[in-house]
């Protein structure tokens, strides 16, 4: 970090509720939810949005698996202190962007009303590879769910059918990495750290069915050092962050012109 200015701390201070949306039972659990468990002890309410049951993500028949899967996320919530958890059923493996998926994150916007919505990346490639398709799909609508749920005339029929009056989030944040755009940080160092630890090792079914796959309490406290030298603490989560309600910033213009 020398020569470098540290990451500041999202506006933390400012949360009242977020909301996470990602694909599958465990998506949280890689990192971000040391985060999450910072968050709820200070008092902040935060909602987990599933997309799908995660059936297709073990050997075993897919309802048993969709089964197993969102019980051991239940368990993973009760680590961090999260009790608001929506499954979705749409097909694991094969998330396809569109209407659909977005009209159902637009609902649990307006349903839980958050002023942070927090979703995942939408690139194909990333510093680890190239991204499975459902994470993509997820944040592409994600995205799109935070300006559909501001406006009334987008699903209407939430507004005058189901009693959902529409909610604009304040932020918009998405997991980063250092010298990868991400803007502002977490610190998770001690109690935060261990129980988003220990929420990965919730998940003991699924990750004893993936081979050589790493203890928890091996790789994630790794990458949150990572993670906190760019903002300068011992442990960190990462984010992009993007203020929806600032005003908009145009180039400067050239001192020439």
């Amino acid at each position: 970090m020398s020569g470098m200015t540290p990451l500041p701390a999202l506006p933390e201070e400012s949360f009242r509720r977020v909301l996470c949306v990602v694909a599958h039972p465990d998506d949280m659990e890689y990192g971000t939810s040391a985060a999450v468990a910072r968050w709820t002890a200070a008092g902040i309410e935060v909602g987990y949005l599933l997309l799908t049951r995660g059936e297709a993500g073990m050997p075993n028949p897919p309802e048993e698996t969709a089964r197993l899967r969102v019980a051991e996320q239940r368990a993973a919530c009760d680590v961090v202190g999260v009790s608001h958890l929506t499954v979705l059923e749409h097909p694991d493996g094969v998330l396809v962007y569109g209407l659909d998926l977005r009209r159902d994150i637009c609902r649990e916007i307006r349903r839980f009303k958050p002023d942070v919505v927090l979703g995942v990346g939408y690139d194909v490639e990333t510093p680890f590879g190239f991204d499975q398709a459902d994470h993509r799909a997820a944040g592409l609508a994600t995205l799109d769910a935070l300006r559909d749920a501001g406006n009334r005339w987008v699903f209407p029929e939430q507004v005058s059918e189901e009693g959902l009056e529409p909610h604009s989030p304040r932020w918009y944040i998405v997991p980063g990495l250092p010298g990868s755009g991400a803007t502002h940080g977490v610190d998770v160092t001690g109690e935060p750290l261990r129980l988003g630890v220990a929420s990965l090792e919730a998940h003991a079914a699924y990750l004893a069915a993936l081979p050589d796959h790493p203890a928890p309490a091996d790789f994630i406290p790794q990458f949150a050092a990572m993670c906190g030298k760019a903002m300068g603490v011992e442990h960190a989560v990462l984010f992009r962050a993007h203020d929806l309600q600032a005003p908009p910033e145009f180039p400067a213009e050239d001192a020439e012109d």
